[in-house]
């Protein structure tokens, strides 16, 4: 056969282990020819184990000797652990359960049909095209979720890390896990031989390898053609090898010996902790461990215990049973109950308790007395036990009696009714539908009352229903009906009841139906009125940003005109000092022609005839000066105010000049003139009167008052007191007069903070707000709302001690942009904080204006 190099190695390499293999096989051949029988019933065997193996590179035999040591760790679990803990469930000691990891899965992941790795390896050599890549992503795919699979880029080794996903595994084993390389693994696996080459060996002429290979042909399938290989699967030969020995295993009594390695050096005398205690832990010692300490690893059959000590024993205890012979035998020792118990066929010792039983068994014959009288007293006891619990059970067995003669009546009972019930059963059915259709009547009665149209026919048919109902209880009640009859008449109810049914559903669909039109009516009632007012709240609001627009236009109006005046006065005062000035070099020109004119004289008088008349003339002046008394009393302000022309005059009139002298005038004067004069020039003097003697009342008060005295009242917010000491007002002319007497009703709002809480609470400063009604020039009303506080509401002629004494001009609110609001809007917080309760109290106690209170409140209520 034309082979490649690689196919014609992997033939003398197959050669060479099949000659091995026979040569092996033969060996053991021999030895057991060597035996002198045949079989044999008892024999010691000795198996020697590779221990679990994990290096770098793990190939296909650290596979199958760890594979190994699955299946032989699954035996010592088993025997040790599982067949002891079963047996003492079986005997029924009560020993707490030993809970180990079994490792079955690992070994199906291994070694299950079709799905195992080993039949996905042999599956792997039959195809034409065998590679490791391909078993290894068909490992993965097969065991996609297994606990015990995992691939290498998971391991914990940096080396195993930079495998591929098909060039490895991972399998979590008993003992950790370990990453198996996939390379040759397909190799490995088989160990077939081209038949040219099996013919030609059988052709030698070493009669002894010619044997060899004739004797193991002989089981070889005659229909195998020359020339080709005959696999044979290594993987299935180990597994089949491996079941043959646990068989035998599990066939003998098992004896293990646990080696550990107490180093990975190999050097003697030098143990690592944690390596024997995880080696240990990987082995089951420790389940094992904590089987014994809760075990009983001593145990004897009753009936060999009896026999290994009746010799010892007198007669009257050989007569006894063996499992009471042995209770009796402990009970009279005096053996701790905790070293044994006593199970169904045999008795368990603790861990050295029973070569302790043997020795005080044996050591002192001389004892047998005493022993004997102790096991004499111990069955005398146990006797009057048992009589005891013979007079319980009598007692319970009588109980039990009559307990059961009770439960026979019961029974009986129960039969009869059953009987009973059977026999009625179709009258009790058709009571009870009947009596659930009376139910769904009363239901009918309240929609029935629900109704407004045909109400009272309605009413009439229920009843006449109802009725009906009540006559067919009384019938089946009554006399022994048929099912076949009670069914008919129910069925008639049943269809009369929902005759009625429909006809009530319809008129309460009629009445819903005219209720909803009725309701839908209202709906677009509420909708057309919704509207309107939402038409109104639109003028309203249209006709407010209007007003607004037409309160800032005039704020403009007011700021730019206030400009004007200013530059007018300035004007005016630059003209004025202008000609002051001019006037001062015409007084000066003028007094120096008086001086010459003087000097003229007096050099005239030392003329004769010129002094005589000079000196007439000037008499007749004074005198007339003197005799005018109309100037007598004129102050003398007034003759440098004629001196100082026209227009000096008349602004020094407009300042400082008052028509009235209303100095010496009472506050009940000034109020009642203020509310009843209908002079207008002296209605403004007296409110400006009123108003500077409420200034210098409040300015005293503010003088005098203490500094620790947080209750004083503050009359107007600080920015606006603040304003009026900044920027004092210009004097009141009569033109501002004549604007000020149009009593223009102007609002405003603006926050307001009190002295004693800027110290109180700094950071949060806006505690309310103050808002101000202006009749002209003069404060009307005030409100000042706080979150925690109730509102102040004040009025002008009962709280004027309390309101703000300035004028809007000094207060310069007209200047604040945003601060002027319309009326509504401070109506509505005014009648929101009863401010027109408080001024019918106030008209009614005669404390308020009378004139303006009066009518102010008419049109509030309006």
């Amino acid at each position: 056969v034309p082979l490649k190099v690689e196919q014609a190695n992997n033939a003398r390499d197959a050669l060479a282990k099949a000659v091995y293999s026979r040569l092996f096989d033969h060996v053991v051949k021999r030895v057991n020819q060597c035996f002198p029988f045949q079989t044999s019933s008892n024999f010691i065997g000795v198996l020697d184990i590779a221990g679990f193996e994990y290096f770098e590179h793990n190939s296909f035999e650290q596979f199958c000797i760890n594979y190994c040591n699955e299946k032989l760790q699954q035996f010592f679990n088993e025997r040790i652990l599982k067949e002891e803990q079963e047996l003492y469930q079986k005997e029924g000691l009560g020993v707490n359960e030993v809970h180990y990891v079994d490792n079955q899965d690992c070994i199906d992941l291994v070694e299950a049909k079709l799905v195992g790795i080993l039949d996905i390896l042999d599956e792997e050599n039959r195809l034409p095209q065998a590679s490791d890549q391909h078993f290894a992503v068909a490992v993965h795919g097969k065991h996609k979720d297994h606990f015990r699979l995992t691939v290498p880029r998971k391991s914990k080794l940096t080396i195993h890390r930079n495998l591929r996903d098909d060039e490895g595994f991972i399998i979590r084993h008993f003992a950790g896990a370990v990453c198996y390389e996939t390379t040759r693994f397909v190799e490995k696996n088989n160990d077939a031989l081209h038949m040219s080459l099996e013919s030609l060996v059988c052709e030698s002429k070493d009669i002894f390898v010619r044997e060899l290979f004739e004797n193991s042909n002989t089981s070889k399938d005659s229909k195998q053609k020359a020339g080709k290989l005959s696999f044979i699967s290594v993987g299935n030969k180990f597994k089949t090898q491996l079941i043959l020995l646990l068989e035998k295993l599990r066939s003998t009594g098992s004896s293990f010996i646990r080696c550990v390695k107490p180093n990975l050096k190999m050097v003697s005398h030098q143990f690592e902790g944690a390596l024997i205690l995880s080696q240990l832990q990987c082995s089951g010692m420790v389940s094992v461990l904590d089987l014994m300490q809760g075990g009983f690893p001593s145990r004897a059959p009753f009936h060999e215990l009896y026999n290994m000590y009746k010799a010892y024993m007198p007669d009257k205890l050989t007569r006894l049973n063996p499992r009471l012979f042995c209770k009796a035998l402990f009970k009279a020792l005096g053996l701790n109950d905790n070293d044994f118990k006593f199970g169904l066929t045999r008795v368990f010792f603790r861990p050295g308790k029973f070569a302790e039983f043997d020795q005080i068994m044996k050591s002192d014959p001389e004892h047998l007395a005493e022993l004997l009288k102790k096991v004499n007293k111990w069955l005398l006891c146990s006797c009057w036990k048992k009589v005891q619990w013979c007079c319980l059970s009598v007692i319970k067995l009588r109980n039990k009696m009559s307990y059961r003669a009770v439960a026979c009546i019961k029974i009986q009972k129960t039969v009869r009714m059953w009987l009973c019930k059977k026999k009625h059963k179709p009258r009790i059915d058709g009571m009870v539908k009947v009596q659930k259709l009376k139910k769904h009547m009363e239901r009918f009665n309240e929609v029935v009352n629900v109704l407004k149209e045909g109400k009272q026919e309605m009413v009439k048919q229920v009843q006449e229903l109802a009725t009906a109902i009540d006559a067919l209880l009384a019938k089946i009640r009554a006399t022994v009906m048929t099912w076949k009859e009670i069914d008919t008449e129910y069925q008639g109810l049943v269809k009369r009841s929902e005759q009625l049914l429909s006809s009530i559903k319809k008129k309460k669909q009629e009445e819903e139906e005219t209720e909803r039109l009725k309701r839908i009516e209202d709906e677009m009632e509420k909708e057309r009125q919704r509207r309107e007012q939402e038409d109104q709240r639109r003028k309203q609001e249209e006709d407010d940003r209007k007003l607004k627009a037409e309160m800032e236009l005039k704020r403009k109006q007011e700021e730019e005109e206030r400009k004007k005046r200013k530059e007018e006065e300035k004007v005016i005062q630059a003209e004025l000092e202008k000609q002051m000035a001019l006037e001062r070099e015409e007084q000066a020109q003028h007094a120096a022609v008086l001086e010459q004119e003087r000097r003229d004289q007096e050099l005239a008088m030392r003329i004769a005839q010129s002094e005589a008349e000079l000196i007439s003339d000037e008499g007749q002046g004074d005198a007339a000066l003197r005799s005018d008394d109309f100037f007598s009393d004129l102050p003398i302000s007034f003759f440098s105010a004629r001196a100082m022309g026209p227009q000096v005059q008349a602004t020094k009139a407009a300042a400082g000049v008052k028509k009235y002298d209303l100095s010496k005038w009472k506050y009940a004067e000034l109020r009642d003139v203020i509310n009843t004069s209908c002079d207008i020039d002296l209605l403004a003097a007296c409110r400006e009167e009123f108003h500077r003697r409420l200034k210098v009342y409040h300015a005293w008060k503010s003088k005098n008052k203490k500094r620790d005295d947080d209750g004083i009242y503050q009359r107007a917010p600080k920015s606006i007191t603040d304003y009026a000491e900044q920027n004092p007002a210009p004097p009141t002319t009569a033109q501002h007069h004549e604007v000020a007497m149009n009593r223009q009703q102007r609002y405003f709002r603006i926050p307001f903070i009190r002295p004693a809480d800027q110290y109180k609470d700094p950071q949060n400063k806006k505690k309310g707000w103050w808002y101000a009604h202006f009749d002209g020039p003069w404060i009307a009303r005030q409100m000042e709302l706080h979150p925690d506080k109730q509102p102040i509401v004040l009025v002008a002629g009962k709280d004027d001690m309390e309101m703000c004494e300035l004028s809007l001009e000094e207060t310069g609110l007209t200047r604040k942009r945003g601060a002027e609001i319309l009326p509504r809007q401070f109506e509505e917080i005014w009648e929101r904080c009863d401010g027109i309760q408080y001024l019918k109290k106030a008209i009614e106690n005669k404390q308020a204006r009378p004139t303006y209170a009066t009518a102010m409140l008419q049109s509030l209520l309006k």
